[in-house]
C-alpha cells in the first residue's frame, strides 16, 4: 500500500509542478489556491509513504515520479521539445525508480 501512495504522491507532485505555469508566479489567487493544495497533498502523502518505505528510497522515487510526469505533459501538452537525449534520459530517470522499487521492501 506504501507504494501505491507514494505513487499518488508523485501524481500529486507533476499536478502542482504543472500548475506552477498558471500562478505567475503565485500572483493569481486560485490557480494558486489549487497548486498550494496540490503540494499538500503531495508532501502528505510522501509522508504517509514514509511510514513504511526507506526515505531515500521514497524520495528519489517520488521526484522521478514528479519529473518524468511533468516532462512527458510538457511533450504532449506544452509542445515542449521531444529530443531523443530528453527521452533517454527520462529511461534513465524510469531505470532507476525501477530499480529502487525492486531492491526495496
Amino acid at each position: 500500500m506504501a507504494w501505491v501512495i507514494l505513487f499518488l504522491a508523485g501524481l500529486f507532485e507533476v499536478a502542482w509542478a504543472v500548475g506552477l505555469k498558471s500562478t505567475a508566479g503565485f500572483t493569481k489567487f486560485w490557480p494558486s489556491l489549487v497548486t498550494l493544495a496540490f503540494m499538500a497533498a503531495s508532501v502528505f502523502l510522501l509522508g504517509l509513504a514514509v511510514r513504511d518505505l526507506p526515505v531515500g528510497t521514497a524520495y528519489a522515487v517520488w521526484t522521478g515520479i514528479g519529473a518524468i510526469g511533468t516532462v512527458i505533459f510538457g511533450i504532449l501538452v506544452l509542445g515542449e521539445p521531444r529530443h531523443a537525449i530528453r527521452l533517454v534520459c527520462l529511461a534513465l530517470i524510469a531505470a532507476g525508480i525501477i530499480g529502487l522499487k525492486v531492491t526495496s521492501a
